[in-house]
């Protein structure tokens, strides 16, 4: 029978998928950094506003008598609609934002960092590639481990392996990352047990 851990046939692959939880703990992330926060943005297109990612992520916010706020940002997603989202929640005077893990925000990961920098918005990002040009915060999936499990996938396949009998293998390493900074230009002073649990922190 076929299953991630053999998945049979001629397929296999690696996945940055880490599962519902992490959305909540972002959210957690930025409560303790910002523990006055009762007002959150999300940055997702429509589609991404009805998967269980946001449900999971909505669930957290009531939990914690937070607001989830928008809008979405629609299709196609270019330069404008970045703008047009982060004004409308800088506006909206949220405490917090989260980025979501589509691919786009990867591509425009510079806008994004440089509009939530002048809108004064703290955020927590889905990757390091976002921390790496000045992101305040990030806490997902080390995408540079998924990298080199593909690469050993790719060298096992050519040399003989069946892809079928490799496992899918799901992200398990997991990076919290904070610019300090970052924090000191928006006038933030992060808690010290937020910073001793940091895997990387960058002043």
């Amino acid at each position: 029978m076929a299953s991630i851990a053999r998945p049979g046939g001629n397929i296999t692959g690696v996945s940055v998928e880490a599962g519902l939880d992490i959305w909540g703990k972002r959210l957690q992330v930025l409560r303790e950094a910002i523990p006055t926060a009762s007002k959150v943005g999300f940055l997702g297109s429509h589609q991404i506003w009805n998967l269980p990612q946001v449900n999971a992520l909505r669930e957290t916010t009531q939990q914690l008598h937070i607001s989830l706020l928008g809008p979405p940002i629609e299709s196609p997603i270019d330069e404008k609609g970045y703008r047009r989202v982060l004004q409308s929640m800088a506006q909206e005077h949220v405490d917090g934002l989260i980025i979501g893990d589509q691919l786009e925000h990867v591509t425009y990961r510079r806008l994004i960092v440089h509009l939530a920098y002048n809108g004064r918005l703290p955020t927590v990002y889905p990757y390091r590639e976002h921390f790496e040009v000045g992101g305040l915060m990030a806490y997902g999936p080390s995408l540079a481990d998924v990298f080199r499990r593909l690469g050993s996938y790719v060298d096992q396949i050519l040399k003989g392996a069946s892809p079928g009998e490799l496992p899918i293998y799901l992200a398990s390493k997991f990076e919290l990352l904070i610019n300090v900074t970052t924090a000191k230009s928006l006038g933030l002073s992060f808690p010290s047990s937020l910073l001793l649990t940091a895997d990387e922190v960058t002043e």
